[in-house]
């Protein structure tokens, strides 16, 4: 009887996959991205004004997420030596390995009197990051002739993508190659 048994349990193992080791290899599998570390960017076909920004942390990436009154696509999105402020130029300082410099095609103020559409305690600290596999600091860089940005540091040269969802940008940096 216990000879039957052990061989049922076997069998249902190699059937269901679950030999030591498989479901982190599943997982690896799973993480595995073909993003890559090259700019990216979309022409505007819709502005709003950007309302918030936020970040969340997910198994296989860290999300940087931009939520504007409205429709907004257009955006930039490349690996910098430096993040640049907008209308300025001033570098921006940013914590990590590498930076991203995000723009998207949103202005954080009304078109009337320039009222902040989006406002923050600490401009170098947006959002915060304590915690997240792969970004280390979100900090403003500003907001100049529509378009507005953010410096992303993050721990290494790691593959992104963008996302455009209705009323949102979207940038996934992945937790390794």
């Amino acid at each position: 009887m216990m000879v039957r048994t052990v061989a049922l349990v076997a069998a249902l193992v190699v059937l269901v996959g679950l030999t030591p080791g498989t479901a982190a290899a599943q997982r690896d599998r799973s993480c595995a991205v073909s993003w890559g570390s090259g700019a990216k960017s979309a022409y505007p076909t819709a502005t709003a004004d950007l309302v918030g920004i936020r970040a969340g942390r997910h198994e296989c990436f860290d999300r940087l997420v931009f939520d504007f009154r409205g429709p907004a696509d257009g955006h930039w999105v490349s690996y910098v030596d430096s993040v640049s402020a907008e209308g300025s130029g001033a570098v921006v300082p940013v914590r990590g390995g590498a930076r991203l410099q995000v723009s998207v095609h949103a202005r954080a103020h009304d078109d009337d009197d320039y009222r902040p559409t989006y406002v923050f305690d600490d401009p170098a600290e947006l959002v915060d990051a304590t915690g997240f596999a792969t970004f280390r600091q979100v900090a403003w860089a500003g907001t100049h002739h529509g378009t507005s940005s953010v410096g992303l540091g993050v721990r290494a040269r790691l593959p992104y993508r963008v996302l455009t969802v209705p009323n949102r940008i979207v940038v996934d940096v992945a937790h390794q190659w």
